[in-house]
């Protein structure tokens, strides 16, 4: 699993369609590229992929990451162009601390950028506020003052009117992080918060599935 805080940005090298995948290489900084095997999980923009051909000492230090067709769906990833800038994320050790929150790197959908606004400007040390629109299919599972994952940044929910949703962005998320790239109209990836699922999924069906202490642990969480 993921936290949401993002550790680094890496840089889209090529996103390259071959016959039954795709497969997306994206350059990072050495310290972090360094740290990966063949195999590893790393979220991409949000997205938990296997690392591949991972290579350190090349100029840039990168590596590469197949994406299945759900990925190439779901997600923003098929789609980037290189020099795009991409968030990255190893998962979280067991016994870590929780900083964010609990991410799967498992994207729900793609929403749609409206405007990401600074509060004062022309001040370095402004907020911003982040709006954009999400499915109708996810409303149910956004509520104000909870969590959600876009781009892979855990953040807190500010309003929610509708289908959209707004985010307030402290300056150095917006600094250390892709969103200070993007433009109103952009595709961002989605993951809504997963225990809003399993509270719906056990509402429903109470007799089937339990949420309990051990069932956490036996997952990952």
């Amino acid at each position: 699993m993921f936290t949401g805080l993002i550790e680094t940005t890496g840089t889209v090298l090529c996103v390259t369609p071959n016959a039954g995948v795709t497969r997306i290489t994206i350059g990072a900084p050495e310290e972090f590229v360094s740290r990966l095997s063949t195999g590893d999980s790393v979220a991409v923009g949000g997205v938990c992929l296997t690392a591949l051909d991972i290579e350190p000492n090349a100029f840039p230090p990168r590596f590469s990451a197949d994406l299945a067709a759900e990925t190439i769906t779901r997600t923003t990833l098929s789609r980037l162009k290189p020099q795009t800038v991409v968030n990255l994320e190893l998962p979280t050790p067991a016994g870590a601390p929780l900083g964010g929150h609990v991410v799967q790197g498992h994207v729900d959908s793609t929403a749609t950028l409206l405007g990401l606004e600074p509060l004062t400007p022309d001040t370095e040390t402004t907020d911003y506020r982040l709006r954009f629109t999400i499915p109708d299919s996810l409303v149910r599972y956004v509520v104000e003052k909870g969590s959600i994952t876009v781009e892979g940044i855990s953040l807190t929910v500010a309003a929610i009117h509708g289908t959209q949703v707004e985010i307030a962005i402290i300056p150095h998320t917006y600094a250390a992080t892709s969103l200070r790239t993007l433009s109103p109209g952009d595709a961002l990836n989605i993951e809504v918060d997963v225990m809003g699922k399993y509270a719906e999924r056990q509402s429903e069906k109470p007799d089937s599935f339990l949420l309990t202490e051990e069932y956490l642990i036996a997952n990952g969480y």
